[in-house]
Order: C-alpha cells, then structure tokens, then sequence
C-alpha cells in the first residue's frame, strides 16, 4: 500500500505553537483572564463569543527580535489598551449615528486614534514596554510611507488619508506630503495629542470627517484595524418577562469596556452549557408564575399546558438507536474539560486489546526476537554496568555522612565540608514509561516495522523490571460527528502487568482510523502522573500530525500544549516520526514545534527499531544520572 502524505498543506507556513502558547500566557496574565485564547489572523481583533484575541500577521517574515516584539506589542495594546480603556458605551452610540458615507474609513480613523492614545498609555504606565513600542511604529511608519505613495498614484483618497494622519501622528505633520486638502486637517489632528478618552477621538473623527467627506469620494480600499466587529457587541437585549426587565437594564449600564464584553460571553456561554430547564423560565411568555399555570381562552402565546407521552410508530428507529447507543456507552466516558477545550465532546473507551494468536504468530513473534536478541542483550548488558558504576561512585564534600579520610578541607577552605556518601544500591531503574502507538489508517503500510519496534521497546523494559504501558489510540472517523467524538485506547501491556510478556497481543495491533494526539498524551499523563517512580517518560509514535474530526487546524496547537502540560507535572514526552522516506525540513519543523527538541525522525521503515532503541538509551541514561 504507498504511504499517505499527511502534510498536504494549502497554506506551507504552520504556526509557531509554543511562541503562541507563550503569548497566550502574556495576555491572560495582563488580563486576569485564565479562559482567554490567542490566535493569529490578518489583523488585531477581539472575538469575545470564542474568548479569544488576535495577533497581526503583519509580523511574520522579519527578523526574530523583530517579530516578537511586534507580536508582544500587540498583546499589550489588546490586552491593556483596548481590553480596558476602550469605551464600548461611546462606539455603540458612534456606530448608530455615524454616517453611511465613508463608514470604513471612520471606524479605521476611530481605532487609529485610539491606538494612538493607549499607546501613550500603556508606555507610562509600564516603562518597560517604551522599546516594544518604539520598533512597532518604526515598521508600521516604514509601512504607511510606502502605503501613501502607491495609494496616491492609484488615487485611493480614503487609504491615502490613513497614512497621512499615522505618520503626522507618530513623526508630526511637518514630515508628510499629502494634498493641500489634507494639510488644512493639520490643526483637528492636532487636537489628537489632547484626547483623553474614546469619546474625545471620535469627536476628531467627526471634525475629519465633515471637513473631508466632499473631497474623498469612496470609501477605504484596504483594512488597517479590525478591532472590533460590530457583529461582536451585544446586541439590544429582548426583555423575556417583565420581572427581568431592571436586572437586565442594570446588568447593560456595566457593559462599558471589552473587558465586560468577554465577561458577558463567558457567562452566556456556561449558561448555554448548563442545566437547559432554565429555558421556560427566561424564555417564557409573559404569563403569571402560579404554580397551577392554567389555559386562558383567547390568550395569544400561552405555551402548551399539558404534554401527552407515548410511542408513535414514526420514531421507532430513532428508539432503537437511542437503545443500541446506550448499550455500547455503559463503557464510555466523556472527556469534559479535563482534558483540554478541544476534546469537550470526546468520548472514549479503554479496552484490552483482543487477539486471538495462531500458530503463525508465535512463530513469527520468535523469528522477531531472535533478531532482536543481540541488541536487547547488549542494550541491557550496558544498563547494567552503568548502573553497577553509578553504586560505587562516591558523592565528596558534603556537610553530612562518612567522615573522609582527607583532612586537608579542614585548613584550606572557610567552610570545610569533610564528608562523603555512597550511592545507595539500586535493584531497577526508578522510572515509569507510556508508550503512545497512533492507530491512524495511514500506519497501515508501517504495521510491521512499528510492531518490531514496539517489541524491543517491550522486551529492553521487561528484562530491566522498569514498568511500561503500551496503548493503541484512535479516533472513529466514522462515527465523529460535531457532538460526539468516539475515541478507543486499547491497552497491548498494562501498567498492572508488570514483567509478563505481552509479545502476541503486540502483533495483534492494527491501524483504525483518525489520532487526536493532543487527547492521548493527556490520557496517558494521568495514568501516570500519580505514580510514586521519579522518573516518568511519555514515547509517542506517530507517522504524521494530528488528524481527528474539527482536530486538523488546532491539533498542532493542542497537542503542543499538552506536552507543555505535562512537562510542567514533570513528565518528559519524546516523539518518533514514522516514516518510510527521510523526512521533509517542513515536518522537522512542525515536530519541532510540537515537541520540542525531543523529537526525531526514522528516515526509512527499517530504522524504526533503531530509533527506538536510540532515544530509550537516552532516556535511561538520564534515569542512571540521576539516580
């Protein structure tokens, strides 16, 4: 069967996860906000409904020092600019009474006035941020001057004017060309300098606006700030029942910043996600709340006071269904939010892997190992010794232990420590270890070397008693749906097992469907993560990145905040690409994203075992370290 590419991209540039993360971390803790998601879209944007805020990709392709502090800068300005100073109660009223004419063109004027004045904000109140600042208007200046060219020989008036009053802003009005028009506007934007609140820079809007509107004829060509969506303000409430009528009046007067806005989503939100009984009392009509609620002849909107139940022969199928779901999900579990936004609506099973060995598979499991043998052999020989080596080291100058037979400390340092200890003897290695199999539908043509390789990984920990996990993940393509998300880990060797040999349930393993990675690591984590062992390894095998139903564009994403998660418990997750060519810079790099500088790449299907056996070394090496 040829291999499946699963790095067919659209768009080849992929995003840089952990910067991501890092920035993600920045804006909640300047926001206080622990739900707040960033992302990065063509503009700087809040989108309150998704508890999210959005870096420009006007930073990528520029140096690295460049980028991030573009990229912080605009954190800051969304986060302790806009976030809380920007007054919503003002751009409501300014969006009801704004004229059609040049809308685009005001609002872009309105959010780079703005811009202007929380800059100059957030530089006093936090000095540190003056630099930041200073390298985002050189780019945007550098930008706005190209800009004011190419938009004046194409006589786009409503863009040129967009240039013209950033760069009089940042450089003042002596250092920019424009038409004479635009130079009779030097004295309203002036009156910038002097603006105090939202409101003070939409009255300069206004002033721009009637001085300008019969010159510019159309309005703005190109986006420079989307902020705020109107579509994301809350609209006009709809007063459900008379009683609810002060608390929602009073509830509205506290909409006043963006802050209050993502607030006010995030409430809804859980309530969407709550107990739903609350429906007929928010919702109801408006008749009286007495408990014996009778019809009112002629009462228009009265709901139905009396429900009749019953089976009608229309809705057997859908019975049986309900039934048949039931039976197979007495097993399931739901995932929640537990194991990450992403995987609310998984369900998943965990089950013993079935296999029923023929005689064929015992011989073929004895033909693997024969060839295996002189490596595992040698891999444990060598754990052995450093392990023997590691008993007879002495730990020297310590404050506390034997007393060492050179004295000479005693005069030649201040504070003389004379004292050593001998490693206490260890029988086995201090360590646990998950390994992760992708049981995706492209590992079919890696089955057999994937087997072998997870083999080796099997016998290397029983023969040294280290305890292990071998589990195969997958998600069922066909039954996903937008609510329901089935995913399957079959357990091959359990934690439980100790030493026993699981040999014939590892030739049982079989590729399925779709992998949600980011969803098995965290699995795997708590399995683990209460284990009493000091030192506890994740192995993930995989021929490709996360691939499940609404897992393709956030997979990468979540996947490399699961592996921060779960070096923050102290669990160490390294990775091993399968594949059966060399592996592309392209994909290097987006494991690297993902996982860090723990990652590496079989370059053909014959190296698998060879890798895996590579970075078990380096795992145990460190666990011998350390010991």
């Amino acid at each position: 069967m040829p291999s499946v590419n699963r790095f067919i991209q659209f768009n080849n540039e992929t995003i840089d996860a952990r910067q991501l993360m890092h920035y993600e971390n920045v804006a909640k803790a300047l926001t206080k906000n622990g739900m707040l998601m960033v992302s990065e879209r063509k503009l700087m944007e809040f989108q309150p409904e998704e508890q999210m805020i959005s870096i420009s990709v006007f930073w990528r392709h520029r140096e690295q020092s460049m980028m991030d502090a573009g990229r912080i800068s605009d954190i800051y300005l969304l986060t302790e600019g806009f976030w809380k100073y920007f007054d919503i109660n003002a751009w409501k009223a300014y969006l009801s009474e704004r004229p059609v004419k040049l809308a685009k063109w005001m609002d872009q004027l309105v959010f780079c006035l703005e811009e202007f004045r929380l800059m100059e904000k957030i530089q006093k109140k936090r000095v540190g941020t003056v630099k930041l600042f200073a390298k985002r208007i050189q780019m945007y200046l550098a930008f706005h001057k190209q800009q004011l060219v190419v938009n004046s020989q194409k006589g786009f008036l409503a863009d040129v004017f967009i240039s013209y009053i950033y760069i009089s802003l940042y450089e003042g009005t002596m250092h920019v060309d424009g038409p004479a028009i635009f130079q009779q506007a030097n004295n309203i934007i002036q009156k910038v300098y002097e603006n105090k609140d939202s409101q003070s820079s939409i009255n300069v809007v206004y002033a721009l606006y009637y001085l300008l509107n019969d010159y510019i004829k159309e309005d703005t060509l190109h986006d420079y700030y989307s902020i705020l969506s109107p579509f994301n303000l809350p609209t006009t409430p709809f007063h459900y029942h008379q009683g609810m009528k002060d608390a929602e009046a009073g509830e509205e007067a506290k909409k006043e910043t963006i802050e209050e806005i993502f607030r006010s989503w995030h409430r809804e939100n859980e309530q969407e996600n709550g107990v739903h009984l609350q429906y007929e009392l928010e919702h109801g009509r408006d008749g009286k709340a007495d408990q014996s609620i009778s019809a009112e002849e002629g009462k228009e909107g009265h709901d139905i006071t009396e429900i009749g139940q019953g089976q009608s022969a229309g809705n057997t199928t859908e019975l049986k269904q309900d039934e048949h779901y039931k039976k197979n999900s007495n097993k399931a579990k739901k995932a929640g939010k537990s194991f990450g936004k992403e995987h609310i609506h998984v369900v998943f099973e965990e089950k013993r892997l079935n296999s029923t060995p023929t005689s064929n598979d015992k011989l073929l499991l004895q033909s693997y190992r024969q060839e295996q043998a002189p490596y595992v052999k040698a891999f444990v020989e060598e754990m052995k010794k450093r392990m023997e080596q590691k008993k007879i080291e002495k730990r020297v100058n310590l404050a506390k232990g034997r007393l060492s037979s050179k004295q000479t400390v005693l005069w030649t340092e201040e504070r003389p420590k004379p004292f050593y200890k001998k490693t206490a003897p260890s029988t086995q290695l201090n360590a646990v270890f998950g390994l992760l199999v992708d049981g995706s539908a492209s590992m079919q043509d890696k089955l057999e070397e994937t087997k072998k390789a997870v083999l080796l990984f099997h016998d290397v920990l029983r023969k040294l008693k280290i305890t292990h996990e071998v589990v195969v993940h997958y998600e069922d393509a066909f039954e996903a749906s937008e609510k329901s998300q089935p995913n399957t880990f079959e357990w091959v060797h359990k934690l439980e097992d100790g030493q026993k040999d699981n040999g014939l349930q590892i030739l049982s393993i079989e590729a399925h469907e779709d992998n949600r990675d980011g969803f098995a690591l965290r699995w795997m984590g708590k399995r683990i993560e209460h284990r009493a062992e000091q030192h506890k390894f994740i192995l993930m095998f995989s021929d490709g990145e996360p691939s499940a139903f609404g897992y393709a564009q956030n997979g990468i994403m979540d996947t490399a905040e699961a592996v921060v998660e779960l070096e923050r418990k102290n669990i160490s997750v390294l990775h091993l690409f399968l594949n059966d060519t060399e592996a592309s810079e392209e994909q290097l790099n987006l494991f690297h994203l993902i996982f860090g500088k723990k990652t590496a790449a079989a370059s053909s299907l014959e190296k698998f075992s060879e890798e895996t056996l590579r970075l078990l070394k380096k795992m145990l090496h460190h666990v011998v370290k350390s010991t």
